[in-house]
This record gives C-alpha cells, sequence and structure tokens, in this order.
C-alpha cells in the first residue's frame, strides 16, 4: 500500500521498490519496501519541523539524517545523527519534538504513522525493523545522556568516532559526513573545541587526519581507553 507524501520544497518523490534496506550499514543501491513512500531531500533539506504533525515515521535509505532541537538561548542541539537503516520520528505524542534535515543528499522512507498497526501487522520485517530501531534509539539516547554530562571533551570525540566506525562498519578509516559544527553540536562542545581535539589526537598519533571529513583511526586502542 503506498502512502502519500507531506509535500516538502526541497524534496522529490521517487518510484518505490522492492527490496529491504540492510541495517546499520552504508547503503548506495539496496532499495526500499513497498509499503512505504520513497522521498529524496538534498543537503540540509527540511524533512519535518519541530512542532510539526507527527503523521509519519521515517527510514534511512542512503544519506544521513539529523535530528535536532533548537534551544531557548539560540544554540542548536543535535540529538542524533541517522544511518542507513535507522528509524527516526517515532512520537508518543501527537507532533514531533525535534526536527529532522538531511545532512547531505539523502533518501529515507516515509511511513503513515496511523497504518503503522496494519503495516506491521501483515510484514514482519518492516515490524522488526520498527521494533529494534526503537531499542537502537533508546540506547543512543541513553549513551548520548552518559557522554553530554560526564566525559571531558577528548572522551567525547573518541566515543564519537567509535561509534561511527561500529555503525559504518569502517574499522580503519571513517569518511565523516558531518561538519564540524554538527559535531559540536551534538557533543555539546564548541567548534573551536572540537578542531582542538581533533589536532590533539592527531599529535598524539591516535588518528590522522589526511582531510577534515577523512578521519584514520591510527591507534584504536588508544581511543577505547578514552571511550572507557
Amino acid at each position: 500500500m503506498h502512502t502519500a507524501l507531506l509535500t516538502k520544497a526541497s524534496s522529490s518523490t521517487l518510484p518505490l521498490l522492492s527490496l529491504e534496506v540492510p541495517p546499520l550499514r552504508k547503503s548506495t543501491d539496496a532499495a526500499a519496501p513497498s509499503v512505504g513512500a520513497v522521498q529524496s531531500f538534498a543537503k540540509d533539506g527540511e524533512i519535518f519541523a519541530e512542532g510539526d504533525r507527527a503523521a509519519f515515521v521515517y527510514k534511512v535509505h542512503s544519506g544521513v539524517v539529523r535530528t535536532s532541537k533548537l534551544l531557548s538561548d539560540g544554540r542548536r542541539q543535535i540529538d542524533a545523527f541517522h544511518l542507513a537503516g535507522d528509524i527516526f520520528g517515532i512520537e508518543a505524542g501527537e507532533e514531533y519534538r525535534f526536527s529532522a534535515e538531511s545532512v547531505g543528499d539523502c533518501i529515507v522512507i516515509a511511513y503513515r504513522r496511523n497504518h503503522l498497526a496494519s503495516m506491521t501487522g501483515s510484514d514482519a520485517q518492516l515490524a522488526q525493523d520498527m521494533t529494534m530501531g526503537m531499542m537502537r534509539s533508546l540506547v543512543r539516547a541513553q549513551n548520548h545522556m552518559m557522554l553530554l554530562g560526564r566525559k571531558s571533551a577528548l572522551e567525547k570525540i573518541a566515543t564519537f568516532l567509535l561509534d561511527m566506525a561500529e555503525r559504518t562498519a569502517e574499522d580503519g578509516a571513517l569518511d565523516l559526513p558531518m561538519s564540524r559544527t554538527d559535531i559540536a553540536d551534538h557533543l555539546g562542545l564548541t567548534i573551536e573545541t572540537v578542531s582542538r581535539s581533533f589536532t590533539q589526537l592527531e599529535r598524539q598519533g591516535i588518528i590522522e587526519l589526511p582531510s577534515a571529513r577523512h578521519v584514520v583511526l591510527s591507534n584504536r586502542v588508544a581511543l577505547e581507553s578514552l571511550n572507557a
């Protein structure tokens, strides 16, 4: 069953595909399940805004999505980065508590919220994906709370790099899709502190920085000791 999507100026509807997106892996050729509607977004495209009616639950097909909240003093707090296979936009209430934007070009699959019960009842794989997606989101939210409250800047960067390496299955090197500003807003740091922390890790031989977005994990043991 195909569902309609709210029209966004930054998006365009694509044909529905038939295969499943593998969870927690980069995906450029995996196709979307037939029960959802597929939509593409350009870099920084708005998928939904804080306060919008929570009519859809989303799954990342390809690319990266950030969910964030604008604080009363104007600062932005990025709640999470969602990679291919991740579920986002799950709400208990009637409105989205966060905004969601594409970090770069991305494709998402939208499931109409009021049809989820019937769709998951007839699609065991979709039901499993939704359940696992909610569980992963809860674990990441708990880990993020501990990271913000208890870790130093260097420890936060180490934790972030190890988490991205695990989620993208890239043990030796990372091509980070997000900017230093995004990382700072996610970890509760200033962009200057993020840059200094990357430089310090590079000087200590723990990472290499061939470019701003490409990070080589030279000494994983040292990173894990910072993450302990």
